[in-house]
């Protein structure tokens, strides 16, 4: 039989993080004055109120997670989070029905992109930033933040990154809970960083911030319905692509590479093989356009990097209606999508 108490215990410290979250699109609708403040702030003392009751019921002095504990505490997680994230949008000016409002948060957490919403342009600006931000909390995984939290319990919780692909034989950092830690600061840092570089290209602070998110975590979500194709702008098209290549390879290889040994990435043979890749498509890509479609060669690059990042990493960002590309495109996309990016990044797919 086995003892449930410390993954309920966990799934509350995890519920109290989504309710916490909560507060930061409920403080945009009440600066954008829209009277969707009062969902958030009625869902997040939900949360909260739910989160740690479960913390404090079943807080324990378990010294041991098995293996199995392990595994029901990964799916439940999956599950739990966006059962109590799609309540602001049930109750929202969208009045969404609560399959449609499961569908957008499970979404939103596992980063899959796919989305019932339409008419993103004139949405509530809370609803937008919260949908970015739960595929922001879902890109490095839920996982890691219970992993975080687990030394309360006395838990290493290397166990849980095996699970989630996370593991390196040579454990760059000695601990789970010091990779975890260090995957969640670099995250954070390249997401600062790339909210610096769009609001520098033009993008507003609540459109940088949005987009950033939900690049980083290769999510796609967007704030307009055309996409990144909203903006017209190249540098912007340059950026995201820039951070999506980044956030497609191994985060701990590269925060290896930041501590002082860039050869574990460089030498890495699935970054090798994901960047070989994307050069060699992007190339097919930008002579075929450069030929058929005539486009300039300047052009062709850029409109082929960003949107075979964007469709091999899984994030689905769009700059152009791709029909405009005819069938054949199409057909390549659909093959390329199910590549994925690296083991142990932010991307989907089968991985490289």
């Amino acid at each position: 039989m086995i003892d449930i108490r410390p993954i309920l215990f966990v799934n509350g410290l995890l519920l109290v993080t989504v309710g916490a979250g909560m507060l930061m699109p409920m403080v945009i609708d009440l600066g954008y004055d829209n009277p969707d403040w009062q969902v958030f702030l009625g869902s997040a003392l939900f949360t909260l109120f739910v989160g740690a009751s479960l913390v404090i019921a079943y807080r324990t002095g378990s010294d041991a997670l098995s293996l199995k504990q392990a595994f029901v505490l990964t799916a439940s997680a999956w599950v739990v989070i966006p059962a109590f994230a799609a309540i602001p949008f049930v109750f929202s000016e969208f009045n969404m029905s609560y399959t449609d409002a499961f569908f957008e948060a499970m979404s939103g957490v596992t980063t899959t992109g796919s989305t019932v919403i339409t008419g993103l342009d004139f949405a509530p600006p809370g609803l937008l930033m919260w949908r970015a931000l739960l595929q922001w909390l879902g890109g490095v995984g839920i996982v890691v933040m219970a992993v975080a939290v687990l030394p309360m319990l006395q838990v290493g919780g290397m166990q849980l990154f095996k699970i989630e692909g996370y593991g390196t034989p040579d454990k760059i950092l000695p601990r789970a809970t010091q990779i975890s830690g260090a995957i969640t600061l670099y995250y954070l840092a390249i997401t600062i960083g790339c909210v610096i570089a769009l609001w520098l290209a033009g993008l507003t602070p609540f459109d940088a911030v949005a987009h950033a998110m939900t690049t980083v975590a290769t999510g796609g979500f967007s704030t307009y319905d055309a996409s990144i194709g909203h903006f017209s702008n190249h540098w912007i098209e340059v950026i995201v692509t820039i951070f999506m290549v980044l956030a497609a390879m191994p985060f701990v290889l590269q925060i290896s590479a930041l501590r002082g040994r860039p050869m574990a990435l460089l030498k890495d043979a699935q970054t090798q093989g994901f960047l070989l890749l994307l050069v060699i498509l992007i190339a097919v890509a930008t002579a075929w356009m450069n030929a058929a479609l005539d486009y300039s060669a300047t052009a062709a690059l850029r409109e082929a990097s960003f949107n075979i990042v964007s469709i091999i990493t899984g994030t689905g960002f769009a700059s152009v209606d791709y029909d405009r590309w005819g069938p054949v495109s199409e057909v390549f996309f659909f093959c390329i999508m199910f590549i994925g990016g690296c083991a142990g990044s932010t991307s989907c797919g089968i991985k490289i």
